[in-house]
């Protein structure tokens, strides 16, 4: 057994946003394919998810719910109604049968500003309607372990800050995600990864949070069984657009999980 702290009782976490890449057919069409696998070949102990476009949050919930394929957004408002023209709100979010929903990605922060004042109240949003945030922090520069924890540790607790203040602690999913990593060849190197998350596991161990700790940036196959004492599971991206690559990482979740539960009897 690892000596990193485990979040207990969460399951694995295997999940891909597909971003502005697929059209609402592709996507629908993905997500079909996906959940094929998932009725075919169960995965115990793990939860499989998808992050698509807005408009096909409803089919991709649709689809989804028969086989357990979980449906994020990918984006959400600070606020909850009123007059804000393109947002979506929480309370929208939860009604049409999200579970999840990104925050803080860095493409947010980069290309529309987003400040981590306004992640931390997109954090709140999302707690206060009963949705799952996830959480993606990382440092910007290829750097030491624990100067990058340092960065990462700090982006957490401004990100939950708000929510905390107003007395909500619920699920939190962390998405560490080092921007060097992000759209690279390869994704961060294996020890780099478990220093890490298992130094984001400990400072979560004793959080009001219920946390997990999943890893994203350029992730594929054969990363998980390399990392999985210091993780809960993996955000992916491109390399998730083929389905049958999206099982195959399912399908090396599914005895990791499996003794994951055995050894937390």
């Amino acid at each position: 057994m690892s000596d990193s702290p485990t979040a207990e009782g969460v399951p694995m976490l295997v999940g891909s946003s597909l971003k502005m890449y697929f059209s609402h057919a592709r996507t629908v069409a993905w997500a079909r394919e996906v959940a094929d696998l998932l009725r075919a070949k169960p995965a115990t102990g793990v939860t499989a998810f998808v992050i698509p476009q807005y408009p096909s949050i409803p089919a991709c919930v649709e689809i989804g719910a028969p086989v357990g394929l979980a449906v994020g957004a990918q984006d959400i408002a600070t606020e909850d109604e009123g007059a804000f023209t393109g947002e979506v709100s929480g309370a929208v979010l939860a009604e049409l049968g999200c579970r999840f929903v990104e925050v803080g990605h860095a493409e947010r922060r980069r290309l529309f500003g987003e400040t981590d004042d306004v992640v931390a109240a997109k954090v709140f949003a999302a707690q206060r309607h009963g949705l799952v945030p996830i959480l993606c922090v990382g440092e910007a520069d290829r750097q030491d372990a624990t100067d990058a924890v340092a960065e990462v540790v700090r982006q957490i607790e401004s990100g939950l800050a708000a929510a905390r203040a107003a007395g909500l602690h619920g699920e939190v999913v962390i998405a560490y995600e080092p921007l060097w990593a992000i759209g690279a060849a390869e994704p961060a190197g294996a020890p780099h990864i478990r220093r890490v998350c298992a130094a984001l596991r400990s400072h979560l161990a004793g959080a009001p949070e219920k946390a997990s700790v999943i890893y994203g940036g350029s992730a594929g196959p054969g990363l998980l069984g390399n990392v999985a004492d210091a993780v809960d599971g993996l955000f992916l991206g491109r390399f998730a657009h083929d389905p049958r690559a999206f099982g195959a990482i399912l399908d090396e979740a599914a005895p990791l999980a499996a003794r994951r539960l055995e050894e937390a009897r």
